[in-house]
């Protein structure tokens, strides 16, 4: 009983960490800076979390220690204002934060900007290269129905016959990539629609698994941190994603200039212990993890959560938070009260 309730307040204490990098965030939303942005949700998320009765380590971050000052891969968090001794009995995490996916979206207010961060037992989330990854996501239905390897028609064949409808009755997600053209063209081709996003597809991911969404799937190449974060949720829905590491250029359909060459990436990949270049990671793989915790709240307006929400005497959130132990999804709404007893509170 002692753990099921440091479990559950330990999911309620990233839930405010959630909280704050979204409100902060929110501040700056449509000011058109997107770093500026990032910056203050990743003060605001390592603030609070450095409140976290635990001893944290951040696995996927902000980037290396020489990129970052905060949040950045293998800093020790949580447990601030606790004596050592105390600090030894608070359990060892593994976290990874995207304290402002969407950065872009904030900064011109579009859709479906989202704080959010995903945490295990030490051990528990894969540690992955910033490279990108190519992905395929599914809700529960459809889990086990697909192969990243397989053609899109074939996935989308399949998909389809697990849900009993039509392959024309299913939308597909995707990042709006130049390098995208062939799976756009291919979804078209089968006669599924597409719905094309700017940025996020983290949030999209999870909108794939989710009922009632109408998105059937998510496919494309986006981030491998992003993509970890994505399996974590899927742990907790229940839901699929497969996905493969990234590192030519010509595949990304970017400018050579822009990203490392493949060499320096593939040697930085065997010395962080990745053998096998052509492994196609599993939900399991991203996230094996027993003791799963995700939360993310709303920046902007999406389509699973709201977004900020300002007033007079405060603001308002909309949050998630999902847990495999015991197993739990939460929708959250919470009204930050600011002022004094005389505050009329809006519901």
């Amino acid at each position: 009983m002692k753990n099921l309730k440091a479990e559950r307040e330990l999911s309620l204490d990233f839930l405010r960490v959630c909280e704050a990098a979204a409100i902060e965030s929110a501040k700056t939303m449509g000011q058109g800076d997107r770093k500026y942005s990032d910056h203050v949700a990743v003060e605001a998320m390592r603030e609070v979390m450095d409140t976290v009765p635990m001893r944290g380590r951040i696995v996927i971050g902000e980037g290396e220690r020489d990129e970052a000052p905060m949040l950045y891969i293998g800093e020790e968090v949580g447990g601030g204002g606790y004596s050592d001794e105390v600090r030894e009995s608070f359990p060892e995490i593994d976290i990874a934060v995207d304290p402002l996916e969407g950065t872009n979206l904030c900064a011109v207010g579009a859709n479906n900007a989202i704080a959010v961060l995903a945490a295990a037992e030490r051990g528990g989330l894969l540690n992955a290269p910033d490279i990108y990854m190519d992905k395929i996501v599914v809700g529960p239905s459809c889990r086990g129905a697909v192969d990243i390897d397989a053609s899109v028609k074939d996935n989308l064949k399949n998909i389809a016959r697990r849900l009993g409808r039509d392959v024309d009755d299913l939308t597909v997600i995707c990042l709006d990539r130049s390098r995208h053209k062939q799976i756009i063209d291919e979804v078209r081709a089968a006669g599924a629609r597409i719905r094309l996003i700017s940025d996020g597809d983290l949030s999209a991911g999870i909108a794939a698994a989710v009922a009632g969404t109408n998105i059937h799937a998510l496919m494309g190449i986006g981030g491998a941190p992003e993509g970890v974060i994505t399996a974590a949720a899927m742990k907790c829905l229940n839901g699929e994603i497969q996905a493969k590491l990234v590192f030519d250029p010509e595949r990304l359909g970017v400018d050579k200039s822009k990203v490392p060459p493949a060499g320096v990436v593939i040697k930085r990949l065997k010395k962080m212990g990745i053998e096998n270049l052509d492994k196609v990671y599993d939900t399991n793989d991203l996230a094996p993890g027993r003791k799963i915790i995700f939360a993310a709240t709303g920046v902007t307006d999406g389509s699973l959560l709201r977004g900020v929400r300002f007033f007079g005497a405060g603001k308002r959130t909309h949050s998630v938070v999902m847990t495999t132990e015991p197993k739990s999804i939460r929708f959250v709404d919470t009204v930050h009260v600011e002022g004094g007893p005389d505050v009329v509170i809006r519901f």
